[in-house]
């Protein structure tokens, strides 16, 4: 039985993606440091989903190098998904040092324990981590191609997954670790975060408050269905990057950009409610347009999402109404 460690277990496209590769038949380490960024308890509620004879979860900071080295010592993985991370593009602005520590003191972590396995001969194969569609940052040219400029990030958050691509080409040049990074558009569905807007505008719709509306609702995003997303993920985790310097960058996402406003519509008509705007100027950590050109995805492990956004919204919709009604129960006893 060969392991995978997934770092961010608790997080929502990690605890998906320890479900989909647990199903599969893999041994599965999860790692997470269940911080206070969001809701704690929606992420132990994810872990208890994970409970299988083939699931160990260790709670550590990838950023805490002593810790992490100890897990992979112990657990020897075959494969890494790096999915731990400081998220949200706005909170950057706010509390800059955790983007810091988490995603660029713990990437380099990350590396030097895969170096660590890569030294050892202890039969590793590949590291695959999370980027951002971030990284496009102004470009206008559309769809996004993993051939774009990425020099011009409008966040510290963009810039820290830029900076995760560098130091993982970096490191198959200088010790031959096959890394792949996934460079995510926005993904939503079932038990995804509580920052993010499905959730928010969720949330706002059913208890009649407003819903901050960017630009007037004239932004367009590249929904991705998370179950999608983790068909991609776990795919490409048995597809290392080979060649002189074994590190590839890839595009997932759902390459049908969607207009805010379209975007909210659905999720009325999914809610069976009609939201109250908030319609707000640009915000300076945005960008206009996020579309991905996943052609090189698909190359190279035929990936091909398939879930549109009203089914998507559904799915999102059904579980957040049943979560969140268990959620008052335990509240009200």
């Amino acid at each position: 039985m060969e392991t995978v460690l997934v770092t961010g277990a608790a997080g929502f496209i990690g605890c998906e993606t320890s479900l989909k590769l647990l199903s599969q038949g893999y041994k599965v380490i999860g790692v997470d440091n269940i911080n206070d960024y969001y809701d704690q308890n929606l992420k132990y509620a994810r872990l208890e989903r994970l409970e299988h004879e083939n699931f160990i979860f260790h709670k550590v900071d990838i950023a805490d190098f002593k810790e992490l080295t100890a897990v992979f010592e112990k657990h020897k993985p075959q494969y890494v998904i790096n999915l731990a991370a400081q998220a949200g593009v706005r909170y950057s602005l706010e509390n800059p040092h955790s983007y810091a520590q988490s995603n660029m003191v713990g990437f380099v972590n990350i590396l030097e324990c895969c170096r660590y396995l890569i030294e050892i001969k202890s039969g590793f194969k590949h590291l695959v981590y999370a980027s951002s569609s971030s990284v496009y940052g102004g470009n206008e040219k559309v769809p996004f191609e993993e051939t774009d400029e990425v020099c011009d990030p409008r966040s510290l958050y963009a810039a820290s997954k830029r900076s995760n691509e560098l130091m993982a080409h970096t490191y198959a040049n200088l010790f031959n670790i096959p890394c792949s990074g996934l460079r995510f558009f926005t993904v939503y569905g079932p038990w995804g975060r509580p920052d993010m807007s499905p959730m928010l505008f969720a949330k706002n719709i059913l208890d009649g408050k407003p819903i901050k509306v960017f630009n007037h609702g004239d932004l367009w995003r590249d929904f991705t269905f998370v179950g999608d997303i983790v068909e991609g993920v776990v795919r490409l985790t048995f597809h290392p990057a080979t060649g002189d310097i074994p590190a590839e960058v890839y595009n997932i996402g759902n390459s049908q950009p969607v207009q805010l406003l379209e975007y909210i519509k659905t999720m009325e008509k999914v809610l069976g409610k009609e939201a109250v705007l908030d319609l707000q100027d640009w915000p300076a950590t945005e960008v206009y347009k996020t579309y991905a050109s996943t052609e090189k995805l698909k190359k190279a492990v035929g990936y091909q999402p398939n879930t549109n956004l009203e089914k998507g919204l559904a799915e999102f919709a059904h579980w957040y109404k049943e979560y969140h009604q268990n959620q008052k129960e335990q509240i009200a006893s």
